[in-house]
Formats: structure tokens, sequence, C-alpha cells
């Protein structure tokens, strides 16, 4: 059965660079209270890079909240009132120091549906051509090219643990591809 929760009140308990964390009283259908924890994320945007030969564009960087070193498709946080497409091309050319001929939308993804309101937009690159990277200050990642395929399999096999890679690889092969394997 399909319940709307009434927000009674609203506090704002963390006021951060990329997040910010609220605390709300809710009121539910049988009339009970409860109290929700979310964040409020501006979102972001990835996007799976294809070239003419089928390799697919990834980067590894460091991950602090896991302690270890990812692979991930190129991705950025959008900026106040930025257009998702705009973030992808600008994240794309930042990261892998790569332009696009085409940017195709693939949809979007909420990550953590029960606890933040981050929206990730999914797109496909192609046409591609290079020049460098400009990363942010303090950013710090290598660039890996591998085929779509090998990517593809690694996402079946659970070895890219990023959700929103996964889903990027997998849309991106899928689209290329069709239903063959």
């Amino acid at each position: 059965m399909y319940q709307k929760e009434k927000k009674l009140s609203s506090k704002l308990i963390f006021d951060g660079n990329v997040v910010k964390l609220y605390l709300d009283e809710v009121e539910l259908d049988n009339g009970y209270k409860a109290t929700r924890e979310y964040i409020k994320h501006p979102g972001g945007v990835c996007v799976a890079a294809v070239d003419e030969e089928d390799n697919i564009y990834m980067v590894e960087q460091y991950r602090y909240p896991f302690g270890r070193v990812l692979t991930e498709v190129p991705a950025g946080k959008l900026e106040q009132g930025e257009d998702p497409k705009d973030c992808g091309i600008r994240e794309l050319k930042e990261e892998v120091g790569a332009e696009a001929e085409s940017f195709e939308y693939l949809g979007c993804l909420y990550p953590t549906i029960a606890y933040d309101t981050e929206t990730i937009h999914i797109f496909l690159a192609r046409g591609l051509s290079f020049s460098e990277q400009h990363l942010d200050e303090g950013e710090f990642l290598d660039v890996k090219k591998m085929p779509l395929k090998e990517a593809y399999r690694m996402a079946l096999d659970n070895e890219l643990p990023d959700a929103k890679t996964q889903l990027a690889v997998i849309k991106a092969y899928l689209r290329l591809h069709g239903e063959k394997s």
C-alpha cells in the first residue's frame, strides 16, 4: 500500500561543501510520528566514453571512504543550476582530456534512495578526440582504456563495484551491441 509521509519539521544538521544533512519529523498515514535523516546532494553526471575501436575510457582514483583505488567512468558533481550535459562535457574534458562529437543521454540513477537525494545522469560519448587533462586541484587519477566488452564483463562479474560505473557500462554496451554478448 502506498503511503505518503507529511513533513512536520525539518532541521539542518550539517551544511557541508558537497552535502547537507537534515533531520525531519514526519507524520505517517496511520498518525504515528517518525524521524527521517537524509542528505541533500546537488547530483552529478557520469560518462561512458567509447571510441571507434570499441574501447571505453575509465579513470582510476583513490576513494577515501573505501580506502582503495576504484575504477570508474569519468564523473563529477553538478554545479548549482548546471545542465547535466554541460557537466558531462566538462568532466570528460577535465578527467580524460577528451571531447566528443555526440553525447547521448542514457537516463539517470538514484544511487541511495533511502537517505540521499542524489541523481546521477548517464551519458554515452562517441566521436572522441583527445588533448590534455585539466584535473581539479587536489584531484589525482589515471586514465585507463579498455575494450568495452571487457568492462561489460567486469560489471557483470562484480569487478566494478561502483553503481554508476556498472550501469553506465552496461547501458553503453547494450546500446551499442544490443542483446549480443
